[in-house]
């Protein structure tokens, strides 16, 4: 499909999907050269600026070299969302649309690119008074505890969440706590995404599986010989809550153990990348079923 740069031009706009490691910020590039595009990021932990090796962002280099839009544009101390991107990218794509060229959307965050063609559930923003507060009860609570909280209070949004997801649960939980309705009662009011009924073409890179796992632990041991470490000790130096994205981004937890002398550098790397490994499977499922309309295909060789 890929081959075919007429039916690539008639399109809207190129999302470009597939697990971590899979070749997707490769593509994107190539296309963006080949069609005159820029690539918009979709990756959820690739929107943070002092997360530049650890989550695999494109070069510097790269960035200069091809035009690049909603890469590192968020403070770690943020708690950015789906929403916030989706109004980002918005205002992205209307720009790249008013200089006449073509939004080739590149990650592997499966909500970025359902919020694009399908919206997102109208749900009021949450006050950083009543965020901070909620944040606060939660410290001194496990995870487990606070999802069995939202069981009794929200059953339909806590049967639909990993009881081990902490930042979800809390977000839940941050909207009962300012609307008084469950975050499940938001789910019908739906505002339409902006390609919404849009001539798109999707793709979902996938490598064979055996493949994707050695290049998964290949990257991380790359990660760390370009300075990786040196990163997240600067991010762990500014002691935020552990349970901000940034700070659960793949490697960040297992590196911020080693740095406190808990681990060594051994145990640390072999975690990461186990978990790493574990994502991209998640991320296999997740498009598969919820995502049936990307066509999958191998990535392309060079």
């Amino acid at each position: 499909m890929i081959e075919d740069e007429e039916r690539l031009r008639r399109a809207r706009a190129i999302l470009i999907a597939g697990p971590t490691a899979s070749g997707k910020s490769a593509l994107a590039i190539k296309l963006a050269d080949r069609l005159g595009g820029v690539v918009v990021n979709a990756d959820s932990m690739q929107v943070y600026a002092d997360l530049r090796l650890i989550t695999a962002r494109p070069g510097v280099d790269e960035e200069r070299a091809t035009p690049h839009m909603l890469y590192g544009h968020v403070d770690a101390a943020d708690n950015y969302s789906v929403g916030r991107w989706l109004a980002d990218a918005a205002v992205a794509i209307e720009d790249i649309w008013r200089e006449g060229r073509l939004p080739i959307i590149a990650g592997g965050t499966g909500l970025y690119f359902k919020a694009l063609t399908e919206g997102l559930s109208d749900i009021p923003p949450v006050p950083d008074a009543v965020r901070a507060e909620v944040r606060a009860a939660a410290e001194a609570r496990d995870t487990p505890m606070l999802h069995a909280d939202l069981m009794a209070r929200d059953p339909e949004t806590a049967r639909r969440l990993n009881p081990t997801d902490r930042q979800r649960i809390l977000r839940a939980l941050e909207v009962l706590a300012a609307t008084g309705k469950p975050l499940a009662s938001f789910r019908q009011a739906r505002r339409p995404g902006p390609l919404a009924r849009m001539p798109v073409e999707k793709i979902f890179l996938a490598p064979e599986r055996a493949e994707l796992n050695e290049r998964i632990d290949r990257r991380f041991v790359a990660m760390m010989a370009n300075g990786a470490l040196d990163e997240v000790a600067r991010l762990a130096q500014r002691g935020l809550d552990p349970a901000l994205p940034a700070m659960r981004a793949h490697g960040v937890p297992w590196l911020i153990r080693h740095l406190a002398g808990e681990i060594g550098v051994e145990e640390a790397v072999a975690g990461a990348q186990a978990d790493t490994r574990h994502y991209a499977k998640r991320q296999f499922t997740w498009f598969r079923h919820q995502a049936p309309d990307f066509e999958w295909m191998t990535p392309p060789a060079g």
